[in-house]
């Protein structure tokens, strides 16, 4: 079992686009693993490959006993129906916030060793999908948030233990085995 450190709100990495994924290799299992491996330590739904700080387009997610991975994901919507309810995310530990995501998804994109692979998402699934997409992108689900719900999340961040706003690169209390440049001690 590999857990690593999760990148919390603050870190660079969590809003810089991430590369798309060109080498389906042993270092991609190898992190596909990781991913996994973290997420299901954490309790998570799912756990982006920038939550970990690395900048490759893949995720893994956890989602009504369907535990998975997809690379270089590209989302479609068949329809214009939304969802309203509690996300979280485990780069802002312990803070949720209602937030207006589509009810129906369809992920296209590939498995560890680049077949294609499509997830067809409803619901939390649906949610999970878009969630760990924006992270690809640099997008946290707080900037999905209307402007005074935004602030309030902020507001509320600027509370957390785990905030410095002194310390741009934060990670979770889990120590790395091997210091980086992203991590604070």
């Amino acid at each position: 079992m590999s857990v690593m450190p999760i990148h919390l709100y603050g870190d660079p990495v969590l809003r810089t686009k991430a590369d798309e994924v060109t080498t389906f290799d042993k270092e991609l299992r190898t992190l596909v693993r990781d991913l996994i491996d973290t997420m299901r330590d954490e309790g998570g739904a799912g756990l982006a490959a920038p939550q970990l700080g690395v900048s490759l387009r893949a995720f893994s997610f956890n989602v009504d006993d369907v535990v998975g991975h997809i690379v270089n994901p590209v989302l479609e919507f068949p329809d214009e129906e939304v969802q309203d309810g509690p996300e979280g995310c485990l780069s802002l530990p312990g803070l949720y916030f209602d937030t207006v995501r589509r009810q129906n998804v369809v992920a296209k994109g590939f498995n560890e060793y680049g077949d294609p692979l499509q997830i067809v998402g409803t619901g939390l699934m649906a949610r999970c999908l878009q969630h760990e997409t924006d992270h690809l992108d640099g997008i946290i689900f707080i900037d999905r948030l209307d402007k005074e719900a935004r602030r309030a999340a902020l507001e509320e961040i600027r509370q957390q233990p785990w905030y410095d706003d002194e310390v741009r690169v934060k990670v979770s209390p889990h120590a790395p085995k091997n210091k980086g440049l992203f991590f604070k001690q």
